[in-house]
């Protein structure tokens, strides 16, 4: 866990979330496919290092308020799969050293050069890229075009808009 918005590593240079904050939370679909992403890359030596997963709608419009560009943000009129529970923002580490694999950018850049498909970085960073695309994708994961690290697990309609906190989640059982 690298949980960026429960600290100040982030583009906003604030907390979004409380200190304390060391888990995270995904739908249960969502997270049984994370595991077995996370699985497969355990043989290739690799872990996953999640910067976020759910995220409380008032942080959404806390972003969108600093953002409004619904490439990077998702407008609160709609929500965002990381309210419903179903998005995670991650990257890939080493499992033996946990140094994070050469991504073509960092986390949080909202440029053309974190889209899924930009090609003017070094072979190594889009390898890394592709290698994680390729994973998330087959366990049924779906790429956000614009940002390399996040991934949603299909959107059916099921799932609500949730603004619990994390010690209210803690509590709750969800589907």
């Amino acid at each position: 866990m690298d949980l960026r918005y429960a600290g100040k590593d982030n583009f906003l240079h604030k907390n979004l979330y409380p200190e304390d904050t060391h888990t995270t939370f995904l739908r249960k679909q969502a997270y049984e496919a994370l595991d077995s992403v996370s699985q497969e890359l355990a043989k290739r030596g690799l872990v996953l290092v999640i910067f976020d997963a759910y995220r409380p709608y008032s942080v959404t419009i806390d972003l969108w308020n600093s953002i409004k560009d619904e490439r990077y943000a998702a407008n609160p009129a709609k929500g965002s799969g990381h309210n419903r529970g179903i998005s995670v923002d991650l990257t890939l580490a080493d499992a033996k050293t946990h140094k994070s694999l050469p991504m073509p950018t960092g986390f949080d850049n909202f440029s053309d050069s974190a889209y899924q498909n930009f090609t003017k970085v070094d072979s190594k960073r889009i390898a890394n890229r592709e290698l994680l695309k390729h994973v998330m994708e087959k366990y049924g994961f779906i790429p956000l075009f614009s940002e390399w690290w996040h991934y949603s697990w299909p959107e059916t309609g099921d799932f609500e808009v949730l603004d619990l906190s994390f010690q209210e989640l803690n509590s709750v059982q969800l589907r």
